[in-house]
């Protein structure tokens, strides 16, 4: 029977109380790394960032991993829990964020072995059990004395005490990912015998000691838990048994209050990918884990892993397989996710599509972590609140591409008129053609996402129509935004007659009859060359991938990347690196090595398909010279980039008009 009442999440919105403190509802952004920092110390952007997501709703917010003493310290930013100067930050988080009614912990932790290099570019002393080397990062270790094993765990103890004095809830150890903590656990990485080595005992003896250090530190109020990966997923990792064995012994010492539940390991490729699992992984594929755990323990189990929509979460919940959700890339897509979902909005929500591309792929370089689909994310200082536009304006978008109705969505939302032509019957952009990859169907949630906005906020929307300078002029406009976008780059390369050469386009059109032997030349080296790989391997063809860089993807984020080279490798892919193209015949294609300039031929090829860039469409900006009105010019109009860059300067000219 039809209903005028939202829909319900009955166990999302329950609230949870753990040692007598009160979650009001099962919602919370895990501990991740921000790079919102000054020297080691939370900075205004990192307390407006979480107060965002605590104003927006959620229940807990934990900090991001902290380092407890200077031997886990290295060039990527991280808080330094070990000095006093880190509790004005945390206390200026939990005050922001309280007044929401969000608890807030903080995440205490030691790569151990798993370390990049120092602050100064040079190569870190690793410490870890055993002097066993991590794959991923090259490094040898140095084994740990007794002596700094102490130091470490006085290092927990103290930087637990540091977060009570900040006014934190709750402390959670980082045991997850193949760090320290799991370090000593697995068999494979602890070879030490003694106190913190030897048999199961042992293993866990570090643990049980750095529990009771960050217990003595926190006081018996604060709240203790433990991040885990359910399965480390890699190479020599800890599997899921001997994960569950640990958590059962600890929930029998009574030495955690909740136990929260990951995947993946820093340790390996194949393990890291699940850090930040990528789109091509299923929702929720972390939740079996925790429930195979909450069916042998007494405390609350925490869960995350591609938990991006809230009816996702509620399935997790109402299935007993967990007992709180992290969200945490579904609120950097939109930090007022756990309100609307409240309020039955579902449809206003801006879901995560897990590409990575802003939130762990900033971080990974350095830079302060965002979203492509959310700008406001990390610079929440910038861009809110949004100020009402001063004088009501008559603004016309030209291309409807994701800047496009980004800029256009702004705009209106902040008063003005705004109209948006596509010359095309769907707003998209080249994101229509993205989402037809292997994989990434789910990035096609760009377009819903950005046309509920465009619908709450009042543009008008014409299809099947190019914007013209002579129509600039007809309606009036004061202002023109143009994100035509752009077209397919071409090469001009030797090529017979008979070469049958298309383009990336093309292929995901259907444009182009493909031959059984393809050679993808891949100047991008992104998601395109990538993708047409799986995709032609797929439907039967011997592929080979000719990327002019030094690997497959090397200019996407690293899991998304690590993942899909996987894939391609499974099916037979050849990749060919350093490499540009030449020219073709009618079977074999030309190719030069970009650091020897020898030739390299690929024989018996059908066809060639190129994925060389894109070239900006000028002709609008062309035609409006000498127009008296306000011009914008974005996204790859401007320069051809990709969609974050269209929709961050969308945002932008939407706010500056």
């Amino acid at each position: 029977m039809p209903t005028d009442q939202p829909p319900r999440l009955p166990h999302l919105f329950e609230p949870l109380i753990i040692r007598g403190h009160q979650l009001k509802n099962r919602i919370f952004s895990t501990g991740h790394m921000t790079v919102l920092l000054d020297n080691g110390k939370p900075n205004d952007r990192m307390v407006a960032y979480h107060e965002a997501r605590a104003a927006g709703g959620a229940a807990l917010i934990i900090t991001e991993a902290a380092r407890v003493h200077p031997s886990g310290a290295s060039s990527r930013p991280a808080i330094l829990a070990y000095k006093d100067d880190c509790i004005d930050g945390y206390t200026r988080i939990a005050n922001a964020c309280h007044q929401y009614g969000c608890k807030v912990f903080g995440q205490l932790s030691h790569p151990g072995r798993e370390m990049t290099e120092a602050a100064d570019g040079t190569h870190a002393v690793a410490y870890a059990p055993s002097a066993i080397p991590n794959e991923r990062f090259h490094v040898m270790p140095r084994q740990m004395t007794d002596e700094i094993i102490a130091e470490i765990i006085a290092g927990f103890r103290a930087a637990a005490a540091r977060l009570k004095r900040a006014g934190l809830d709750g402390a959670e150890l980082v045991a997850s990912h193949g760090y320290l903590p799991a370090q000593f656990l697995n068999p494979r990485v602890n070879y030490r015998s003694g106190r913190y080595g030897g048999d199961f005992d042992g293993r866990l003896q570090f643990i049980r000691d750095v529990l009771a250090a960050i217990r003595e530190g926190a006081g018996e109020e604060m709240i203790v838990g433990m991040r885990i990966s359910g399965d480390e997923l890699g190479h020599d990792g800890l599997v899921a048994d001997e994960v569950l064995e640990v958590i059962a012994a600890l929930d029998q010492d009574n030495a955690l209050d909740y136990v929260n539940v990951t995947a993946g390991t820093s340790a390996g490729l194949a393990g890291s990918v699940h850090i930040v699992p990528p789109m091509a992984i299923e929702t929720a594929y972390v939740a079996p884990f925790a429930a195979a755990i909450r069916a042998k323990v007494n405390i609350p189990v925490f869960v995350a892993g591609r938990i991006n929509q809230p009816q996702i979460a509620e399935q997790v919940l109402a299935g007993g397989q967990a007992d709180m959700c992290g969200m945490t890339r579904a609120m950097i897509s939109d930090p007022e996710m756990a309100m609307k979902a409240s309020e039955g909005r579902f449809d206003d929500i801006r879901a995560c599509v897990a590409c990575n591309q802003a939130c762990i792929g900033h971080m990974a370089k350095g830079f302060p972590i965002s979203c492509i689909q959310h700008p406001e994310s990390g610079r929440e200082l910038e861009f809110s609140p949004r100020k009402p536009a001063a004088v009501k304006r008559r603004i016309v978008v030209a291309g409807g591409g994701p800047g496009g109705m980004k800029a256009a969505a702004i705009a209106a939302e902040r008063g003005h008129n705004v109209t948006l032509y596509e010359a095309t019957r769907q707003l998209g952009g080249q994101v229509k053609l993205a989402q037809l990859l292997p994989g990434r169907a789910e990035f096609g949630g760009i377009i819903t996402n950005l046309q509920r906005e465009l619908e709450r906020a009042g543009v008008e929307i014409v299809t099947e129509t190019k914007l013209t300078r002579s129509m600039i002029e007809e309606v009036g406009a004061d202002v023109a935004i143009i994100a035509t976008g752009a077209t397919p780059y071409k090469v001009n390369g030797e090529e017979s007659e008979d070469a049958h050469v298309v383009d990336a386009w093309q292929v995901l059109k259907g444009e182009a009859n493909i031959g059984a032997d393809v050679v993808i030349a891949d100047w991008r080296c992104d998601w395109i060359g990538l993708g047409l790989a799986e995709k032609l391997a797929r439907d039967g063809c011997r592929v080979r991938l000719a990327v002019n860089g030094i690997t497959a993807g090397e200019m996407i984020p690293q899991y998304a990347r690590d993942k899909w080279l996987g894939d391609i490798h499974r099916l037979g892919v050849e990749v060919i690196p350093y490499t540009r193209f030449f020219g073709a015949d009618s079977d074999t294609v030309y190719l030069q090595h970009t650091t020897s300039g020898e030739a390299i031929l690929c024989e018996g090829a059908d066809t060639v398909v190129t994925a060389f860039g894109h070239q900006a469409d000028v002709s609008l900006e062309h035609a409006l010279t000498g127009w008296q009105g306000e011009t914008h010019i974005i996204g790859d109009c401007l320069a051809p980039r990709t969609a974050e860059e269209a929709i961050l300067e969308g945002l932008r000219a939407g706010v500056a008009i």
